[in-house]
Order: structure tokens, then sequence, then C-alpha cells
């Protein structure tokens, strides 16, 4: 009977998981397609706040970090509505191995992931400014993991993916000249 139990407390244990997990896919997914230019996604560590703004919604993704980074940068590059602007807290060069163990080995594998992205560096309670700003007027979707190191959340801002700053000053200027003509 205490087998039977075990067994049955295991399978609910594991079954509660993988519905945790699909559900948060589901989720970022269905978000996905609502987000774009000035929205934010981050991808946070367990001890991220849970903001109290009605724009921020936190979904617990129950993942490792760096699994959760690579799919939702993947998920956004495949996306032709959006573009990702990538921060990360510039206080993650300064966290050593041997307060933070496991630190090293952390950055090593999220500078691969982000590789071929411009990342810009931002002290933390800056981006938590951004964001709280940005909640102002637009959407915040935070996915907490289960990473336990400091200053590893990825801040993903989207812009818009088939207009870029580029075209967007070249308008600006047409249209203070009068002139719609390229």
């Amino acid at each position: 009977m205490i087998k039977k139990l075990k067994l049955s407390l295991i399978l609910l244990l594991l079954n509660s998981t993988l519905f945790a997990q699909t559900e948060w896919r589901q989720e970022f997914q269905n978000n996905l397609s609502l987000l774009g230019h000035r929205n934010w996604i981050l991808v946070v560590d367990a001890a991220y706040p849970y903001q109290s703004k009605a724009a921020i919604q936190t979904i617990v993704t129950q993942e490792d970090h760096l699994d959760v980074v690579e799919e939702v940068l993947e998920a956004i590059k495949k996306a032709p509505h959006i573009n990702p602007e990538i921060f990360l807290d510039k206080e993650i060069d300064f966290v050593p191995d041997d307060e933070a163990k496991g630190m090293e080995k952390y950055r090593r594998q999220l500078y691969k992931i982000l590789d071929d992205n411009i990342v810009t560096k931002t002290l933390h309670e800056e981006l938590i400014s951004e964001v709280d700003e940005a909640a102002e007027v637009f959407h915040i979707l935070v996915l907490k993991t289960n990473m336990t190191l400091p200053y590893t959340s990825v801040f993903f801002r989207l812009d818009c993916g088939y207009w870029n700053t580029d075209q967007e000053t070249k308008m600006r200027d047409r249209m203070k000249k009068g002139n719609n003509d390229e």
C-alpha cells in the first residue's frame, strides 16, 4: 500500500512538472503573437521579484534558465513581426565564481547562446526601472526559471521585425522635408 502511495505521489509530481512545462510554453506562444515593438520578455532567476503592475505577467517555468533563454531567443527570431534587443545586467561580469559557484560556467554558456547578437549591459536597477516604466503603457512577460545565481536575468526588449531604426529615421527626415519620394 505504501509503495503504491509513493508511486502515485511520484507520478503526480511528474505530471504536474510536465503540465507546468507545457503550460508556460503554451502561454509564451500565445503571448508571442500579441507582443510587438516596445514590449519586453524577461527570462529571470528564481529570486527575481514578483512585480505588482498589472501589465507585468509572471510565469514560473520550473526549467533550466539557459534552456528557456535559448528557446525564447529562437522563438523571437522566428517571429516575422519582432526582433530582439538584448540586455544583461552589467553586474554579471563582476560576480566571481568563488562567491557564486557555477557563475563562470553560466557566463560561458550564456555568451555562447547570445554570440550572434548585439548585447547591451546595463546596471540591474536601471533595467528594472526601464521595465517598470515600460509597464505603464506596454505588456511585459516575465519567465521565471529555477536559476539560483545572481544577476543572470536576460531582458529582451522587442523591436519591429519589418521596419528598422534606419528606415524610421529616413521616413522622419522625408516628413520634415515634406517629401514622400524615396
